[in-house]
Order: C-alpha cells, then sequence, then structure tokens
C-alpha cells in the first residue's frame, strides 16, 4: 500500500474551535508509520516553557500566532507570526509569551517510545526508548519525556512538572 499526501489540520479551524484558556498541545501529528513528530502548542498570555535542554533532536518552531521570545544565554530573539526559529539540539533555552499569548508549531524528528518490559523478560538487543525509571520525567499534559533529570516545564507544551 502506498502512503498519500493528505491535510491532517487545518489550524485557522483549530484555534477558532479551542477554547480561550486551552493551553498545551492543541493538535499532535499522530499518523502511524511517521518519521516526524509536530506540536501546535499555545502558551497564554505570559506563560512560559523554562529553561532547558534538548541533547538529541534539532527543533523547528514556527509562530502561527501571538508573540513572545525565545531566551537563549545572553539572546534575547524576538517571535512574530511567520517567525521560523531553528533551536538546535544542545542548545539551552527558554520561551516565554508575550501578552496575546503565543501559538507556535513545532516540528522534530520522532523520538522513540518508552519501552517497559518485567524484570523477568529474557535480555534482548537494545531497541530504543527510556528505562521506566524516567517516569517521572514524562509530563502529565501531552506525555513528551524530558531530558532534564529534575525537569520543572515541559519543553513541548509549557506544563509544570509536580514538586519533588
Amino acid at each position: 500500500m502506498t502512503s498519500v499526501p493528505r491535510v491532517l489540520a487545518v489550524f485557522d479551524e483549530l484555534l477558532r474551535d479551542a477554547s480561550r484558556d486551552r493551553r498545551g498541545a492543541l493538535w499532535q501529528l499522530a499518523e502511524q508509520g511517521r518519521e516526524l513528530d509536530a506540536n501546535l502548542v499555545r502558551l497564554p498570555p505570559g506563560g512560559e516553557v523554562g529553561a532547558h535542554q534538548e541533547d538529541v533532536l534539532d527543533v523547528l518552531l514556527v509562530v502561527v500566532a501571538g508573540n513572545g521570545r525565545i531566551e537563549a544565554g545572553d539572546d534575547s530573539l524576538e517571535l512574530t507570526p511567520t517567525t521560523v526559529a531553528w533551536l538546535p539540539r544542545t542548545s539551552r533555552r527558554a520561551l516565554a509569551a508575550g501578552p496575546d499569548g503565543l501559538v507556535c508549531l513545532t516540528v522534530h524528528r520522532r523520538r522513540p517510545g518508552l519501552t517497559i518490559r518485567s524484570a523477568a523478560a529474557p535480555a534482548v538487543s537494545y531497541e530504543g526508548g527510556d528505562a521506566p525509571c524516567m517516569l517521572d520525567r514524562v509530563c502529565p499534559a501531552c506525555g513528551r519525556l524530558s531530558q532534564d533529570p529534575e525537569p520543572v516545564f515541559c519543553s513541548r507544551c509549557g506544563e509544570r512538572f509536580a514538586e519533588r
């Protein structure tokens, strides 16, 4: 069977239909067999994704609506509609929404999922994924695994992790 192109979402409709106070991922690419992950994320006015570092994946961020900024060390990058920003892996950055909030599309290579096996399972070759002891680093809102050993905010949707 050959895959065919198709429309998966119309952002204007998603934004129109989502309640004004809804934040986090408004849409996620969820097609079987994909090699990419993509999310339409909304931060409320003044919302933040705390400083974090992604060590594995480059991320492309496209501003769809609103405004904000990326803080990267001594640099502050302004974000307005139609801005495209590259967030290279290993870069440390924080994201802050402006007074109108911020809606952006993030796109990156698909990350292997969590692999949970019983302790009695026979040893098999490594197939990717992360150990189950990292479950406290999975965002309760969107399911993203944080690379930070003690995350405060989710780098995908901005949700605050529970206090430890």
